[in-house]
């Protein structure tokens, strides 16, 4: 990032920051102590001020919504992060989910996984990290409207979604 970033919101400038924290842990998921407890606190304390952030974040009324973000992460180290996560998490990587729309349809279950949902917010968050790295203001600025696009319409979702099963693997007892 540049150093003149007298143009980004506090608020913008908060959510790079937990952004960036965000792919550090997920990218030194084994740095917690080998214990899936230490990791879904980490998660606990984490994703909710991701959310709030997210949400908070303005776009101007320059940036349309058709800004995207250039995908710096490729397959390859996404399903080595969703699998780093997954042998975290071990057994209790796979939970229920209701709120797919798919789901009024069925009579079974239709399952997920923590490690591929914490993946999926992931990808998006490393993109924009990437993008912003040594970004001018008006490229921060686009990022951050692709940001919060994506966040609205899927990874926002996601977000709470996953949220509800590490809180319930975490008070599990």
């Amino acid at each position: 990032m540049n150093d003149d970033n007298s143009n980004i919101s506090p608020n913008n400038l908060a959510f790079i920051a937990l952004a960036n924290e965000y792919c550090h842990s997920i990218e030194n998921v084994f740095d917690f102590d080998q214990e899936e407890q230490t990791f879904v606190a980490a998660m606990l304390r984490l994703l909710p001020r991701i959310y709030i952030s997210a949400s908070d974040i303005k776009v101007g009324d320059d940036h349309d919504n058709g800004s995207y973000l250039d995908s710096y992460l490729d397959e390859n180290d996404y399903d080595t992060v969703r699998a780093n996560i997954s042998r975290m998490i071990g057994e209790d990587d796979i939970y229920l989910e209701v709120f797919i729309d798919d789901m009024k349809y069925s009579d079974t279950p239709i399952s997920t996984s923590i490690s591929e949902n914490l993946a999926d917010i992931y990808q998006p968050l490393y993109n924009f990290v990437a993008t912003v790295k040594d970004a001018t203001n008006e490229t921060i600025a686009e990022a951050i409207a692709a940001i919060k696009g994506d966040f609205d319409t899927y990874w926002g979702q996601t977000l709470c979604n996953v949220l509800r099963a590490l809180h319930s693997i975490y008070y599990k007892n």
